[in-house]
């Protein structure tokens, strides 16, 4: 479980590195801040990145979660109780897997249908967020189960 616990807080935080990044004004995978919108945002209609905090909001969750593995494995000292930490990954595993779900429903297409997200979400996003999902819910089903 210590290789899924590291492979699981390296991609997030990953994605916690993106985050930051566009909250500084990153425009990358786009040209400019409409392009990047439209491929990591994907909201109808949209044209610019959301405010900073925004971004630095969703890397501080990223990055707690980025930890969550590493301590329900011992890695470093918790105070947390490990039924507890169980227990708060396999919430959010539910919120990667909803998210995972989510992306491929039809309310979800309508709700985000601008391109190239839609064609990354289906691609990547999704997928990612579904195979994290399952990590977290592996790591506490295990931790339940010991």
């Amino acid at each position: 479980m210590i290789i899924l616990a590291f492979a699981l807080s390296l991609v997030l935080l990953l994605i916690t590195t993106l985050h930051v990044y566009w909250g500084i004004g990153g425009i990358w995978p786009g040209r400019d801040a409409a392009s990047c919108a439209r491929a990591v945002i994907g909201f109808r209609g949209v044209d610019e990145m959301p405010a900073p905090f925004a971004s630095f909001a969703v890397a501080a969750c990223l990055g707690l979660a980025t930890l969550w593995p590493m301590a329900l494995e011992g890695v470093f000292a918790t105070p947390f109780p490990k039924a507890g930490l169980a227990a708060t990954a396999l919430l959010i595993a539910l919120v990667f897997l909803g998210r995972g779900i989510a992306g491929f429903t039809p309310w979800w297409r309508r709700l985000a249908p601008e391109q190239p997200f839609a064609r990354f979400d289906v691609s990547y996003y999704s997928p990612l967020c579904l195979v994290v999902g399952l990590g977290f819910a592996i790591l506490a089903i295990t931790e339940f189960s010991a």
